[in-house]
């Protein structure tokens, strides 16, 4: 059995006044930057915050009077729980989700707020299932694949039904591929309308799982990925079969690569997505040349990023960027050189964030001093005129990177 379009706008009906409509809009900066027309589909609009609402609701909307009165559980990295939590609550059946331990501490507390059981076991969802089957089997609970079920990709597939009434000059799609049943629906409904749009998955290179399934390549997905909404070991059966089908190719982005998109959607396009969210620009902006001069559709599947990670990823930019910087100066241990550094850098345009004075555990003569001075630049060519005007006051200076700061 395997999904149709007849489904999926069966599923679009479902969903109508219970699902938002998310827009489709066209990001002139990310445009203008890469050469092609880009369109965001923003399913970081949801009432939950990602596209994991629509499944959720059909595949519960489905079930038997006597299934929904015994309840559901789910696993999840979080935005299926979070979706499924939501209309569970909405349709009054109660809902069990097994989550990996590793689960951004907001997902977990967004679903129990949304009055869910939540357990936390395994080390990312595969290693979950084997625990919710088994409380499902001994509780006797209908269990909610998150991508491997017919119900759960005719919902995911509005999105495509969606993004081709919105822009019907759409070439290309972009979306992102974790155990597969977002980018099978968006396909089905797709290659549909329009036989000749062209699919493309990204993954995350951490996780390649459905990439290494269809080129019957070793599995190797493991480690700590910052799209942890896509990091799945095992893709879906179903999802295979659609994906070989329908999706062109698979591109495996770096997580270098998936932490830039997340700043640059941020910055450029002012939208806050996760990482698995920022996944179709990261695949986007490793080859610009493919996608130059077509109209290009990402999928903007999620915004729930741990509010920590998020800020890690927009300092980190800024270290890169030259746009936050720490220099090493060395400096006569006699009173007002601190304040003689201090007002060269202010002079510059610099702006200090912090300021350490070094005195005892370097290799100084003992009347010289280092500080360590943390400021904001305007980028890399003010740093480099900052060092200039200290040298050239004196006070030798030098930009450390990682492996200076000792």
């Amino acid at each position: 059995m395997s999904v149709s379009i007849a489904d999926i706008h069966a599923a679009a009906e479902t969903m109508k006044g219970a699902v938002a409509r998310t827009p489709l809009v066209r990001a002139g900066a990310l445009s203008d930057r890469f050469g092609a027309d880009i369109f965001l589909k923003l399913e970081t609009l949801n009432h939950t915050g990602s596209f994991k609402d629509r499944g959720a609701l059909v595949k519960l909307q489905s079930l038997t009077p006597e299934q929904r009165k015994r309840g559901v559980i789910a696993i999840s990295a979080g935005n299926h729980a979070q979706g499924v939590a939501y209309h569970a609550q909405r349709l009054s059946i109660p809902a069990t989700i097994v989550m990996p331990e590793g689960t951004p501490f907001n997902k977990v507390l967004r679903t129990e707020a949304l009055g869910a059981r939540v357990i936390l076991i395994g080390d990312n969802i595969n290693a979950s299932e084997p625990h919710a089957k088994e409380l499902a089997a001994r509780e006797n609970l209908t269990f909610v694949h998150p991508y491997d079920d017919e119900k759960i990709i005719a919902g995911q597939g509005v999105i495509g039904l969606e993004m081709l009434a919105d822009a019907p000059e759409l070439d290309i799609i972009i979306a992102p591929i974790g155990g597969g049943g977002l980018i099978s629906g968006i396909a089905t409904a797709a290659k549909a309308i329009k036989p000749s749009i062209e699919i493309i998955g990204a993954e995350a290179d951490l996780y390649p799982s459905m990439y290494q399934a269809l080129r019957g390549l070793t599995p190797t997905s493991n480690g700590a990925s910052i799209a942890e909404g896509i990091a799945v070991k095992s893709p879906g059966v179903l999802t295979r079969d659609i994906i070989e089908r329908l999706v062109e190719d698979i591109i495996l982005v770096d997580e270098a690569a998936i932490e830039a998109s997340i700043q640059t959607m941020l910055s450029e396009a002012k939208v806050l997505c996760e990482g698995a969210g920022a996944v179709p620009l990261a695949a986007l902006r490793q080859d610009p040349d493919r996608f130059a001069g077509k109209s290009v559709g990402l999928v903007v599947t999620g915004a729930n990023i741990d509010p920590r990670i998020l800020a890690s990823v927009l300092l980190r930019s800024m270290v890169r960027n030259g746009q936050m910087a720490q220099l090493r100066v060395t400096i006569s241990d006699k009173p007002g050189a601190l304040a003689a550094v201090s007002n060269i850098i202010a002079n510059s345009g610099g702006n200090i964030v912090e300021i350490y004075h070094q005195r005892l555990f370097f290799d100084l003569p003992v009347k010289m001093a280092d500080l360590d001075v943390t400021l904001e630049t305007r980028g890399v060519s003010h740093v480099a005129e900052i060092l200039k005007e200290l040298g050239a006051a004196g006070y030798p200076a030098r930009q450390l990177i990682d492996a200076d700061r000792i």
